[in-house]
């Protein structure tokens, strides 16, 4: 095969494998380094000759996302610290086109699942339940038997499935999300507190670190140490779900919020409180459209 062929070849699969490496990682940088490096790998390759050359390429991009995930381990990394997969914001109206999200958007709430996982849990579930590789060859990319591969994706997808998903028609989860913000707005914590699940799980993602907190309380005492007249709050669509952007006194944003609304209450908040990450944002203005 000449250069140019495998180049053309290469260029090909770059896609599929761009998408395989971000949701591992959670991180475009990331994703687009290992394809990189997965492309240096293939030209310096002086072996046997390449049958297939797409199972080939998921397996060393597999076995270098594996490499990455486990030096964050190792280092008490996150792909939530330096994290370039940036939700999707935009005005939650009723146009079908502003909730249209890329087939490989990574919401909040998922890459703080994923980011809980083990590297070899977390690279078997997206290899084989998002992009259907067999369990023989996840086996070889993490290094261990087609059985234990197969358990880790199995542990995986409990953690996975045990992560809350919305119920209820979209205008509904958009009028809890309105009348919890009327509710912070007026200060009444009695209807904020029939707004919430007792057992709402929040995670906060700031620029130093990560925190997750339970129960309706922890929300509460948010509210409270608030300002609302010197802060502005409207609801905004963050990977399609109903949210809330928060700005301050000089109109700069100061939080996001997705949402997590089932039967009739909020049961899960992610936010993200990091005045950097926002500013670099496409992200709605305070005024509603």
């Amino acid at each position: 095969m000449e250069e140019l062929t495998l180049a053309e070849a290469f260029e090909q699969q770059r896609p599929r494998l761009l998408t395989v490496a971000a949701r591992a990682l959670g991180s475009r940088a990331d994703a687009e380094d290992a394809v990189q490096e997965a492309w240096l790998r293939l030209a310096r390759h002086r072996g046997a000759p390449i049958e297939n050359l797409a199972a080939w390429l998921t397996r060393v991009v597999g076995r270098i996302c594996i490499d990455t995930l486990r030096r964050r381990t190792a280092h008490a990394e996150s792909a939530l610290e330096d994290w370039e997969t940036d939700p999707i914001v935009t005005e939650d109206v009723e146009d079908p086109q502003d909730s249209v999200l890329t087939a490989d958007a990574v919401g909040l709430a998922m890459l703080v699942v994923l980011d809980s996982l083990r590297p070899a849990e977390r690279l078997a579930f997206v290899l084989h339940d998002v992009f259907a590789v067999p369990f023989a060859q996840i086996g070889t990319i993490i290094g261990t038997t087609p059985e234990a591969a197969k358990m880790a994706a199995s542990r995986a997808r409990r953690k996975v499935q045990q992560q809350p998903l919305p119920t209820g028609a979209l205008r509904e989860r958009r009028e809890v999300v309105d009348a919890f913000l009327a509710a912070a707005r007026e200060g009444d914590f009695e209807a904020l507190l029939a707004l919430l699940d007792p057992d709402v799980t929040w995670h906060r993602i700031t620029s130093r670190r990560r925190t997750t907190g339970t129960g309706a309380e922890s929300v509460l005492d948010a509210v409270r140490r608030g300002d609302p007249e010197r802060m502005r709050a409207r609801r905004v669509s963050v990977d399609g779900e109903p949210g809330i952007l928060v700005w301050g006194p000089t109109g700069r944003p100061m939080g996001l919020m997705a949402c997590t609304v089932a039967g009739g209450r909020i049961v899960a908040l992610t936010s993200i409180i990091d005045p950097a990450r926002l500013a670099r944002m496409d992200l709605p203005g305070p005024e509603a459209p």
